[in-house]
């Protein structure tokens, strides 16, 4: 019997999302962000591996990575919460709403929680002008946020983590 390695396992999913995606130039970015959204990172070897499996030079993968700022080279958390740092959401109470989601996570923008489960980043616009302050949660955009709900949208995430965790457990 053959126990593949880690890297074996890793190149074999990569290899799947190949397939999946294809093997052209244009399949890069899918790619990438399936591997982001699996692993909450873009490990080095996985860049390797994927430059390798679509025939283009790692630097090219690397550029993407670096490029993107919703890819990311280091582990985040298994919920990324952006928050609109636009004029209007600025106006519209955004530094409530960040010194809460830092007091309450007990970290600071640009951190992960020890446990892995939050990270807090900014993002230069979301779309939701209009809205704001408006902050986003994965792909899952919150709009209006007062300081009292940032509570309800961390428990919502902690309810939700708790689900996927027992879920894990029992397969």
């Amino acid at each position: 019997m053959v126990l593949l390695t880690e890297r074996d396992r890793i190149r074999q999913s990569l290899a799947e999302l190949v397939e999946r995606y294809g093997n052209t130039r244009s399949s890069l970015l899918p790619i990438l962000q399936d591997i982001q959204r699996q692993h909450y990172h873009i490990s080095e070897y996985a860049m390797q591996v994927v430059a390798d499996l679509l025939g283009i030079h790692p630097v090219e993968v690397f550029a993407v990575v670096s490029f993107y700022s919703f890819l990311d080279f280091k582990p985040k958390g298994r919920f990324i919460i952006r928050v609109c740092r636009t004029m209007c959401c600025h106006m519209q109470g955004k530094d409530r709403v960040a010194r809460q989601l830092e007091t309450d996570l007990g970290i600071e923008f640009g951190q992960t929680t020890p446990d892995g489960r939050f990270t807090l980043e900014w993002a230069n616009c979301i779309g939701m002008c209009d809205l704001g302050p408006a902050l986003l949660v994965n792909d899952r955009v919150y709009t209006q946020v007062t300081p009292n709900e940032v509570h309800h949208i961390i428990e919502e995430c902690r309810k939700v983590f708790g689900a996927h965790a027992l879920q894990n457990q029992e397969v």
